[in-house]
């Protein structure tokens, strides 16, 4: 199977190139939309899946473009290293939308280096405009997800735990997951994270009731659940 940029040999490479982005983007926002009916994740890390592939696609497609015009060695082997040197900048963790930008800000300051200045305006206008549009839409909004809630109970060291909560959880939840067992007050407590998701969400101080009762009135805390934050 040849390339596009094969097939159309005869058209100007710098539009083959942008014909190329604006594939990538259709097939990866269609790929995050439908693994977003299932997957359990943050808004802004299906943001990041979508718009991701179109930034790598650019790159690629200009740095392919630039290797078939250069004439020396040492210039492909140093625009190849730049452009594989953008798999470092994960070296620590990062929300997706600052890894985002970042991948955005280098993929833009690399167009421009090659000379494609108008391709690198045009391609940094899609990207905010693209970012701004599924930022503000529920496109990637799980209602799954974004309906749980994060639960935290302390409960002493002497109550069983495994079962304690099952009638009440049976009662007001549609589910549960028990996420993190913690022990605190120097091993005399121990403090307990579940993801639940309320059959009705105003019977939440009807929860809360119960528990204490069950929990010895101890700290209770009922969070809006938000998934993994520091990183993809």
């Amino acid at each position: 199977m040849n390339s596009l940029f094969s097939l159309l040999s005869n058209v100007d490479t710098v539009l083959v190139a942008l014909m190329v982005t604006f594939i990538a983007l259709i097939i990866s926002v269609l790929f995050t939309f439908l693994i977003s009916l299932k997957m359990r994740g943050t808004k802004s890390f299906f943001v990041t899946s979508a718009i991701m592939p179109m930034i790598v696609a650019a790159v690629v497609s200009m740095v392919s473009i630039f290797l078939d015009q250069a004439t020396t060695g040492v210039v492909r082997i140093a625009t190849i290293a730049v452009a594989l040197g953008l798999i470092r900048f994960r070296s620590q963790n990062a929300k997706a939308e600052e890894l985002l930008l970042l991948f955005s800000g280098v993929a833009i300051g690399l167009i421009c280096g090659l000379g494609y200045v108008v391709f690198a305006l045009i391609f940094a206008l899609v990207i905010a405009g693209l970012y701004i549009l599924f930022t503000s839409t529920k496109l990637f909004s799980n209602k799954r997800f974004s309906g749980e809630k994060m639960l935290k109970i302390t409960i002493p060291e002497t109550l069983e735990y495994n079962d304690v909560f099952d009638d009440i959880f049976n009662h007001y939840l549609k589910s549960n997951e028990l996420l993190e067992v913690k022990t605190t007050a120097m091993g005399s407590l121990f403090r307990l994270s579940y993801r639940v998701e309320f059959k009705n969400i105003e019977e939440e101080k009807e929860f809360i009731d119960e528990l204490r009762v069950k929990n010895g009135n101890l700290e209770i805390s009922v969070l809006p659940y938000v998934g993994e934050e520091k990183s993809l």
